[in-house]
């Protein structure tokens, strides 16, 4: 089977089985087999060897059992660049790019992460910001590990310290810039996510609840942990514009911002006194 008729066959068989996105997912799959994002477009009548034919197909039953794509072959794209991942962690995605773009329009020298998870937010704002340090937290040790894993691919390890902390629980000093993408699904929306999101952890993707109660903590706490003039800026769900600016205000923050993502949906808080 060539290149292309292993494209076709792939993109085929995730069209039948209603999988979402099958033509990207078939073409990213066929690319880490290959290890060339433009192999199938430059040589599409290349055949497959054994080897790569059995572990496309692999790859594809995977798929078919609604695993990720970036569990399969191990990484996520991120603001440019690639991540590794496992179901350790939540998976980097684009929505968050948007709170990375607004934290790097900002001045700060100093940034504390909470709920570091792969690393990719504070991986790519020290990567961006060459000169800056960085604190990454989290409650679960995996997560701490792979983040490492992540830090060092982008050559941040040094200017990064990664913590076990239940939030602010273990953090000390101060920080110019506190970002967190915590987890904000509400009790009822676990009860309807998609069966890819079914192999993230939990704990990454809702507190319980109205989902709310990690900004409650982190809103609550960060004046604590913010240096003067400092900044927090905070992911959020599509719906909870108004309960967090409205938690934001019983807390007394001065200044709040709304930003929203390229769907036009709100995304990103931004806290200042």
């Amino acid at each position: 089977m060539t290149r292309q008729e292993a494209l076709v066959a792939a993109q085929r068989d995730l069209t039948t089985a209603d999988i979402p996105d099958a033509a990207t997912d078939a073409r990213r799959l066929l690319a880490w087999v290959l290890g060339d994002d433009l192999a199938v477009r430059r040589d599409p009548d290349v055949a497959l060897t054994h080897e790569q034919s059995e572990t496309l197909q692999r790859a594809l039953k995977q798929r078919l059992q609604r695993i990720p794509v970036s569990h399969i072959i191990g990484t996520r794209s991120f603001f440019g660049r690639d991540f590794a991942v496992t179901s350790d962690v939540l998976d980097p995605r684009p929505e968050t790019e948007v709170l990375v773009s607004h934290a790097l329009d900002l001045p700060w020298k100093t940034v504390l992460d909470l709920g570091v998870g792969s690393g990719a937010i504070l991986a790519t704002l020290l990567a961006e910001r060459p000169t800056a340090k960085g604190v990454g937290a989290d409650i679960s040790q995996t997560a701490l590990t792979l983040a490492a894993q992540n830090l060092e691919h982008m050559g941040a390890p040094a200017r990064a310290k990664l913590i076990a902390s239940n939030w602010f629980e273990q953090i000390t000093g101060t920080h110019d810039l506190i970002v967190a993408n915590p987890p904000y699904l509400s009790a009822q929306e676990m009860e309807e996510i998609s069966p890819e999101l079914r192999h993230e952890p939990a704990i990454a993707l809702s507190p319980g609840g109205d989902g709310l109660s990690a900004y409650r903590t982190i809103i609550a706490g960060a004046r604590q942990h913010l240096s003067p003039g400092g900044y927090v800026l905070l992911e959020i769900g599509a719906t909870q514009a108004e309960a967090v600016t409205q938690i934001a205000e019983r807390e007394g923050w001065r200044h709040i911002e709304l930003h929203r993502d390229l769907d036009h949906r709100p995304r990103v808080v931004i806290l200042r006194d």
